[in-house]
């Protein structure tokens, strides 16, 4: 069976009479539908009945389902209401703006607010670089979506964005104090985008491209860099490209093989896919063979888009011409970005020895972890209940805090690459093993370790 997430979390109230022991009858019957108890509190004992609240992980929503329809089916208890601990989590949003200065008196108003604020207007047409020292602009960035390529959901829309969006400025916060604000756009036209991120950009010291689908997200990318002052990072891409990279870093020197000699096969030649083998192939790589959803890519192919004629022209160097099992045959490392349960076990028994697999797509990834583990001397997915955990958390809040205090205005590759380092030596050689190759998410070290590789490299 699957393993239960607190993302499918659910608190269950139920009630019963005191003579079926009502605690332990629930508590039977939930665990053996498979899900995981976390929590169990008697709200109410009485003479008549027992109301207890159950909390407890499950699957899936189906699964959830499953769980509340097996207690209702016992005579002897009353399933009273149902939580969806997750959406109540979410319930009137995620984040919200709160004054950093005090606004209790006239004299408050009077500074903060007009006729006091007319000064710092007028400072800032005198100097408008002084629009960072005296504005939010010096700790604020704008998460920028068109709702097209949202996590495994795809194209969404913005409204139905803006969840993830929410959460993606929580975790600015959280990880590296920086202000960070949703901007859900209703367009997926290119020029629009740019058009508007631009006419926004006065406000922001940083711009956050999120789920924007590819090839579209390399354009809006590119033009947004040479428009604009401040630096655009398109996470999907870069974020996703620096975290692998270290991981691979470290996961190569547990297996004692040399990135320059490995052979790489990549699953999703994307966004994420595409700027991945840009860093690794900076980094030193010198043989990755890619697939997307048509096959192969070699490079007797053509693309308009400069993104991808990049990677046909900087990938395949022997030309292979076949399948992804057949290119897996003696492949030193499986990286995937695409989609789930494309691979089976007979794919990837042939790898070479110590063989790394990072199978990255979520929720569920390429192979079964379970299955990979049978093959591969290191495994990684993008999972928080699996060991090596892929996350861009460990690489977005701790670039934008290094551009945002070195008062950046542009993102280089060799930037990247120090940002990678940086997480990678956050893993100290007596904590690497094969099922810590990354630090943990909440490893205080990390932002900071970023931060400071990527104002040094500024």
């Amino acid at each position: 069976m699957a393993a239960t997430s607190p993302g499918y979390g659910i608190t269950i109230r139920v009630e019963g009479p005191p003579s079926a022991q009502p605690v332990a009858l629930a508590t039977t019957v939930i665990t053996a539908a498979g899900a995981t108890i976390t929590a169990l509190d008697v709200v109410e004992s009485l003479l008549e009945k027992v109301v207890i609240d159950i909390t407890c992980d499950t699957i899936d929503s189906d699964h959830a389902d499953q769980i509340t329809v097996a207690l209702a089916k016992n005579p002897d208890l009353t399933v009273r209401k149902v939580s969806d601990r997750t959406f109540l989590l979410h319930l009137g949003g995620k984040i919200e703006i709160q004054s950093k200065v005090p606004l209790k008196t006239r004299d408050d108003l009077s500074r903060a607010y007009t006729p006091g604020v007319a000064r710092i207007c007028q400072a800032i047409v005198a100097d408008p670089a002084d629009a960072r020292r005296l504005t939010i602009k010096r700790n604020t960035v704008a998460v920028v979506t068109d709702g097209s390529a949202v996590l495994g959901l795809g194209n969404i829309g913005p409204a139905a964005a803006l969840p993830v969006m929410e959460g993606k400025a929580a975790l600015f916060k959280r990880f590296a104090d920086v202000d960070a604000w949703p901007v859900c756009l209703d367009t997926q036209d290119v020029d629009e985008i740019v058009r508007t991120v631009q006419l926004i950009a006065p406000v922001y010291g940083g711009i956050n491209l999120e789920d924007i689908s590819a090839p579209r997200c390399f354009e809006v990318e590119r033009r947004l860099r040479e428009l604009l002052d401040i630096p655009v990072f398109h996470d999907d891409q870069h974020g996703t490209a620096i975290v692998v990279l270290a991981a691979l870093r470290n996961a190569l020197k547990l297996v004692n093989k040399d990135l320059g000699s490995v052979k790489i096969v990549l699953s999703g030649v994307g966004a994420a896919g595409n700027a991945i083998a840009r860093l690794l192939t900076l980094s030193g790589a010198k043989n990755i063979v890619g697939f997307n959803h048509h096959g192969v890519i070699h490079n007797t192919m053509k693309s308009e888009d400069s993104m991808q004629q990049w990677f046909i022209d900087n990938s395949n160097p022997d030309n292979f011409i076949g399948t992804m099992p057949e290119a897996l045959v003696d492949a030193d490392v499986f990286i995937g970005v695409s989609a789930p349960n494309i691979l089976k076990e007979a794919d990837i028994s042939h790898m070479a020895k110590d063989a790394i697999i990072f199978a990255l797509a979520n929720p569920d990834p390429e192979v079964d972890p379970v299955i990979a583990r049978k093959y591969a001397t290191v495994v990684a997915t993008g999972r928080s209940d699996q060991p090596n955990q892929i996350n861009n958390v460990l690489a977005f809040p701790g670039i934008f805090r290094g551009l945002l205090d070195a008062n950046a205005n542009k993102i280089t590759d060799q930037l990247l690459v120090a940002a990678a380092e940086a997480i990678a030596d956050c893993v100290s050689p007596e904590q690497l093993n094969a099922s810590f190759i990354v630090p943990s998410v909440f490893d205080p070290t990390v932002t900071k370790a970023v931060a400071a590789a990527v104002k040094k490299s500024v």
